[in-house]
């Protein structure tokens, strides 16, 4: 089970990529991982989640700071 801070970095990168109307795909071509990928870490019932890494990459794709897919309070 994700943690409530894992499931709200997921659910901020996952509402930027709709923003950007990005499919699951784009995204994993993108962070060079598989579509495959980018669905089990958006389940919220899987355990897999993003790493220091991807979030780095991630903020490059979406040119933003790797701070802005975290609260401003702890949660």
């Amino acid at each position: 089970m994700k943690s409530k801070i894992r499931l709200y970095v997921i659910d901020n990168i996952k509402k930027r990529r709709l923003d950007n109307e990005w499919s699951q795909r784009y995204l994993g071509d993108c962070l060079n991982v598989s579509q495959g990928f980018i669905q089990k870490i958006e389940n919220p019932k899987s355990d897999k989640s993003y790493n220091i890494d991807h979030l780095n990459e991630l903020a490059k794709i979406f040119k933003c700071s790797i701070k802005d897919f975290f609260p401003d309070i702890p949660l």
